[in-house]
């Protein structure tokens, strides 16, 4: 008998070419239940984002920040959807031991229920009129519990489902999870464009608080999928051994041994996260603000750019297993960092059909090509002692750092600048340039096993 027979775990299964893969994982059922509780999961934390950031644009300095000028309202209304993102990495921090400790699924039923249950909050809230300060410091009080949430959600979807699906199929199948995201955004679309056909008084007295409940739905048709989800095979494979060898908590120990990991994800992630918020969330205010379009456009073509993003992300995903993670996310960063200046030319035209294309390209490459690569790439870039605190921490730190203070950043660029584009752009080849840098350093790590427990060097 081979020396390699004698060390394999006595669970262990082999693929058709007699490589160990995790138990489980050539087992379809519990790869597709894990995608659609993924994606589902995902939706959610996406729709309260895009549903919030859309408010953020069109009402929400108006009722919540209504005796001060409106370009600072708009700040002050990103500042507190920056406090969200701020609220992600807390979220990542506390879940994150949970997740290599207790598992995979039950960090994302209980992040489930506090995204949920803060974005129903939402709806109930009075206005600055009716509470004075309150209003907004409660506002912020909700954002901090979606964001605490969301902070462990994404990281508990991807890991899942990459350790669940088998070699060769795992970006595939873990894009989905940002299929879900781009089917949240398109779902939050949808809404405020059902609800914009209110007439403006009923919208900014009870209009906009419909959108907030709705949140319920999604909800309630996430843990439906959760409630039957399996544990991902590897972290079952590897529980035993994980519980004797962190004594000390999965962060500590990602910290301290994973530090190479953590920065590649969070250098790799912070450009491609501020570009996605940009797109999806500051070019609302922009358009509306700077150019004077029409806000009844924003949510029709943030719809447009979701349903192409949904296609993206899977797209991207799949050929990430075919030509490799590392270059499929080159392409990405390379055309984002040079995509601002004829983006914002593009914009300032005023064409309602150029302004559609710059957002769809910015949601096919930003706010979910990106993320359709990472959804393997990151997972694989760890090993199996501390994955989930690794992929959670370095994405939700680079969050706060990205997409969090994106749009605040761009909003206070254009007030400083007089409208000027200009400034926006260059911070966005900034950021963009961060990413593209750390990806041409970075590991290819298309199909590792992901059992092992030592990090992608």
């Amino acid at each position: 008998m081979a020396e390699n027979d004698v060390v394999r775990s006595k669970s262990a299964v082999l693929d058709p070419e007699g490589n160990e893969v995790a138990p489980g994982a050539t087992d379809k059922a519990p790869v597709r239940r894990a995608a659609w509780a993924g994606l589902i999961g995902t939706a959610l934390e996406q729709y309260d984002f895009v549903i919030y950031g859309t408010a953020s644009a069109i009402i929400f300095n108006k009722i919540f920040f209504p005796n001060i000028d409106p370009a600072i309202g708009i700040i002050a209304a990103f500042g507190a959807y920056a406090v969200g993102f701020g609220a992600r990495p807390l979220g990542g921090l506390f879940f994150s031991k949970y997740g290599d400790r207790l598992g995979r699924k039950w960090v994302l039923v209980a992040t489930l229920f506090l995204m949920g249950i803060a974005t129903f909050a939402i709806g109930l809230l009075p206005t600055y009129e009716q509470a004075g300060i309150w209003a907004p410091v409660l506002l912020v009080a909700c954002r901090f519990l979606q964001g605490f949430g969301a902070g462990a959600e994404q990281a508990g979807g991807v890991v899942l489902v990459a350790e669940t699906a088998p070699k060769g199929s795992r970006g595939r199948y873990a894009s989905l999870v940002f299929v879900g995201a781009a089917a949240g955004t398109a779902m939050g679309a949808v809404v405020w464009i059902l609800v914009q056909m209110m007439p403006r008084e009923a919208l900014e007295a009870y209009g906009w608080r419909l959108v907030f409940f709705s949140s319920i739905f999604v909800t309630i048709a996430a843990y439906v999928i959760r409630r039957k989800l399996k544990e991902s095979p590897v972290f079952e494979e590897k529980k035993e051994e994980i519980a004797g060898a962190i004594r000390a908590t999965p962060v500590a120990d990602v910290v301290k041994n994973g530090r190479a990991g953590l920065f590649r994800v969070f250098f790799m992630n912070v450009g491609a996260n501020a570009h996605s918020y940009i797109f999806q969330v500051f070019l609302g205010s922009y358009l509306i603000t700077q150019l004077k379009i029409d806000a009844t456009f924003i949510p029709k073509v943030l719809l447009v750019g979701a349903l192409f993003a949904c296609v993206s992300a899977y797209a991207f995903g799949t050929l990430s297993d075919r030509f490799g993670r590392r270059r499929m996310y080159l392409i990405i960063t390379a055309f984002l960092f040079v995509f601002p200046v004829p983006a914002f030319l593009l914009l300032n035209t005023g064409n309602l059909f150029l302004i559609s294309l710059v957002i769809v390209l910015g949601f096919i490459f930003a706010a979910q090509g990106s993320v359709g690569v990472q959804a393997a790439y990151f997972p694989e870039l760890f090993g199996s002692r501390y994955r989930y605190a690794g992929v959670a921490l370095g994405r939700e730190f680079s969050s706060v750092f990205g997409g969090g203070i994106a749009p605040l950043i761009c909003s206070a660029l254009v007030t400083a600048f007089s409208g000027s584009w200009i400034p926006v752009a260059i911070y966005m080849m900034a950021m963009m340039g961060i990413s593209l840098v750390t990806t041409i350093k970075a590991p290819e790590t298309v199909d590792r096993d992901l059992l092992t427990e030592e990090d992608a060097k």
